[in-house]
């Protein structure tokens, strides 16, 4: 086997950006439907040929590595069709509408915003998952600030913000154990040394969030009443429904794995929704069959399948129309083919390559977090794969953060910093693609507004450049 040079390691790369720039000008929104995907396998496809021809690189070595990245998207997979199933049994149980009507009740419009990234940010705290955030209180949010006319891309970008802001910090959080233990550092340390860059990007949140929601236009009253008489005509609204947010917090608190919180917690919607909501069940398996079969047909399809509710009012008909899991599907298929990609590029080395030529360049503290940040980054670009863009680079990086005499959490807190929260604003990684379907709002959209998740690799660096907080190994340890 051959090792690629830097100019035939870059080939794979500039291929997926033609082949998805060719993509977006042609269908546009629809890109995520089924072209982006093939040009995605596509891109694999050129890769395993440089590999296989160009590099001598052995079939059973890129089956191993695509498998192994599939295998590592299991777990995440099996999450993400749960919620589906969560936000369709939530929604069509009258939970989601409960949280909307008390939320718009209790809130006053102009301070939404900042209050949607605050309350995002303790949930994910709590929970230690932004997925689970995201696709939980991020959907109902989302729906109450439909309901004021917010834009869409502030209201995701203060939902993601905050879930992601959560998910740096928590020490639930998979990724803060991980970029701890790659780094080899004392989890609680490493949460404490996050704090000292995440607590800067907390506070310039809340001041443009807080301004913006002051600047944006919302409906008027009269508009906004309309639509929850509607709201409330369509659904039976019951602050007993959110018995089944508590019990999903509960599980959280608990720790019970991620997956099984999600399936009971949309199983319970499920049920309450049978009880709750008779008029919505005869709109999904009629009314004319019965209890039992009515039961677990009403059940099967809010969960699995696409649901349309009638309204008077086109945003809640918007509002009330679910996916369940089916609606996930475009979502799984994204993600088998950039594990795809992803494999390919890492059975050739080409990420190796690209990441040694950037640390042969390095000479300075500041460079080295530079080199870093854009390292991860350049995973999440390539790898489209959060933990790959937080393995990879903490492997390459680590020797070399010790020959600058820098201590192990300064490596630790600057994959959080970057590999974590750039996840989510390439269009085709794994975090993107789950955010954007629960949610409905493409990455491109939300993206200048998740303001902590660009502007935290901007202080990581900034923190480098001026040597503000940087740790310093003991003198023994650097000489040795």
């Amino acid at each position: 086997m051959k090792k690629p040079g830097l100019l035939l390691s870059l080939v794979p790369v500039l291929t997926l950006i033609v082949l998805l720039m060719i993509g977006v000008s042609i269908f546009g929104d629809e890109l995520t439907s089924g072209p982006s995907q093939l040009a995605i396998f596509g891109a694999a496809v050129v890769t395993a040929l440089i590999g296989i021809y160009g590099l001598k690189v052995p079939w059973s070595k890129f089956e191993g590595a695509v498998g192994d990245n599939l295998k590592s998207t299991s777990s995440a997979i099996i999450i993400l069709l749960s919620i589906g199933a969560l936000t369709a049994t939530w929604m069509l149980s009258g939970i989601v509408p409960t949280m909307i009507w008390y939320g718009l009740k209790l809130i006053h419009p102009r301070l939404f915003i900042v209050l949607t990234f605050l309350l995002c940010a303790v949930v994910s705290l709590l929970a230690g998952s932004s997925w689970t955030t995201v696709g939980t209180i991020g959907v109902a949010l989302f729906g109450a600030g439909s309901f004021i006319g917010i834009p869409t891309g502030w209201l995701a970008g203060a939902i993601i913000s905050g879930a992601y802001l959560g998910d740096k910090v928590s020490p639930l959080s998979d990724t803060t154990n991980l970029s701890a233990s790659i780094a080899g550092v004392n989890l609680y340390t490493h949460v404490r040394y996050t704090l000292l860059t995440t607590l800067p990007a907390l506070v310039i949140c809340l001041v443009v969030y807080g301004i913006v929601g002051f600047v944006v236009p919302v409906s008027s009253e009269v508009e906004m009443g309309r639509q929850l008489g509607v709201l409330q005509a369509t659904f039976n609204i019951s602050p007993w429904f959110l018995l089944v947010p508590c019990l999903t917090i509960y599980m959280i608190f608990k720790k019970v794995p991620a997956m099984v919180t999600l399936f009971l917690s949309a199983l319970a919607g499920g049920i309450l929704a049978f009880f709750a909501q008779p008029q919505i069940i005869d709109q999904i398996v009629g009314s004319d069959i019965g209890a039992f079969r009515r039961f677990f047909g009403s059940l099967l399809k809010m969960m699995s399948s696409p649901v349309s509710i009638e309204t008077a009012d086109p945003l809640i008909t918007r509002l009330a129309s679910t996916s369940g899991m089916s609606g996930m599907v475009n979502t799984v298929w994204i993600i088998i083919s950039v594990m795809m990609f992803g494999g390919c590029l890492s059975a050739c080395g080409m990420v190796e390559r690209i990441t040694a030529a950037i640390i042969s360049r390095v000479h300075r503290n500041g460079g080295l977090v530079a080199s870093t940040v854009l390292s991860c980054i350049f995973c999440n670009l390539t790898l489209s794969d959060q933990f790959m863009a937080i393995l990879l680079p903490g492997n390459m990086f680590r020797d070399a953060y010790r020959r600058f005499g820098l201590a192990p959490e300064v490596l630790s807190r600057t994959l959080e910093d970057s590999g974590t929260v750039s996840s989510v604003l390439v269009p085709w990684n794994t975090c993107a693609v789950v955010q954007s379907s629960v949610l409905g709002v493409a990455t491109m959209v939300y993206f200048p507004f998740a303001i902590f998740c660009f502007i935290t690799p901007l202080i990581a660096i900034f923190y480098a450049a001026f040597n503000i907080k940087i740790h310093k190994l003991p003198q023994h340890e650097t000489a040795q």
